[in-house]
């Protein structure tokens, strides 16, 4: 099982709270150096798996490696190799940045002046030294974060996990953290994302896996996932809903597809290969026949689209049924607390 380029692998991962099955049979891989985004609704069993891949719940059957190291047999070792920022802040807001991180240091074992530099050095790396010495309860949102996710570095782990890290974080704060990411996986960093925000999957993931009921059922690249739903899409928003089948029946001949009908929203959407030879032939079409239009749209589907087309469910927020609160930052000494593109 144990492969140098794969940095997270998981077989047959089997856990259960009493009447509910969390996880039912769990499949993963995460190759090196890669963000591999975990997606998928309310109790779909995410956070039950990061806390069994961070070595702080046993699963009930199967078998998982991190950074080629068995979760159950050596869990000290994975412990040393990997950061856990989960969705609560781990630190301490009457502390100072670089007191927190000096303190998470010294539960690390490491000595007081080298807990000190590394303090340092992740304040600097986060964009944090200027202001390391004040008072965390003054940080922004998006500089907590950043604080967290360097509580998460200070044995400068290969393998980070990031369970629903910008969750409650404004536009700013969150793209903050993404940038803060992307730092870290070109610097060989491998990330496991579980987020409720399906862009931010989209735009740090390369690959992503969709689970319900404890099981994978699809994944694959962002990408390669939005080609569920057809690949593109022409979208059209009339100005009269009366045009609505006329409209329909235009988008069904053009494209060779099955045209979706929003009465509601008095829009037509249809999946389209030739993208631009088929907008220029719509266009043409509702201008033969009178059709007004108040927007004409080549569109890629969404991961919300596509989340929504697996799971029945939309994105939102939530917790798996896993009793006590996660922690957020692992030490040594931490007690035990399919489509595919």
């Amino acid at each position: 099982m144990n492969d140098p380029n794969v940095a997270i692998r998981a077989e047959g991962l089997r856990k259960r709270y009493g009447d509910k099955l969390a996880l039912a049979g769990l499949d993963l891989t995460v190759p090196a150096g890669t963000v591999h985004g975990l997606l998928g609704p309310n109790g779909a069993g995410k956070t039950t798996a990061v806390r069994i891949l961070g070595t702080l719940l046993r699963c009930d059957a199967g078998r998982a490696e991190v950074a080629g190291f068995d979760v159950a047999r050596q869990a000290e070792q994975v412990r040393y190799r990997i950061g856990l920022v989960g969705q609560h802040a781990a630190v301490d807001e009457i502390l100072s940045g670089r007191q927190n991180l000096a303190m998470f240091g010294r539960l690390y074992h490491l000595p007081g002046a080298v807990a000190d530099r590394r303090a340092d050095e992740l304040l600097a790396q986060f964009g944090l030294a200027d202001t390391g010495g004040k008072p965390v309860k003054q940080y922004s949102g998006g500089m907590r974060r950043r604080l967290d996710l360097a509580a998460g570095l200070i044995l400068a782990p290969p393998v980070l996990f990031l369970d629903e890290p910008t969750t409650g974080l404004d536009p700013r704060s969150r793209n903050e953290v993404w940038t803060a990411v992307r730092a870290l996986v070109d610097a060989g960093t491998t990330v496991l994302l579980t987020t409720q925000y399906l862009e931010e999957a989209d735009q740090l993931a390369d690959q992503i896996s969709v689970i319900d009921d404890g099981r994978t059922i699809a994944e694959g690249t962002p990408d390669g996932l939005k080609t569920l739903l057809g690949g593109d899409r022409i979208d059209l928003v009339l100005h009269r809903a009366d045009d609505l089948p006329a409209a329909a029946a235009l988008l069904g001949r053009v494209t060779g597809g099955t045209a979706e009908v929003d009465e509601d929203n008095r829009r037509v959407s249809a999946p389209v290969r030739d993208r631009m030879g088929a907008l220029t032939e719509v266009v043409r079409g509702l201008d033969d026949r009178g059709i007004a239009a108040e927007d004409i749209a080549l569109r890629r589907p969404t991961l919300d689209e596509v989340f929504l087309h697996l799971t029945g469910t939309d994105p939102s927020t939530g917790t798996d049924p896993s009793t006590g609160t996660d922690s957020n930052v692992i030490t040594p000494n931490s007690a035990e607390r399919k489509v595919a593109l």
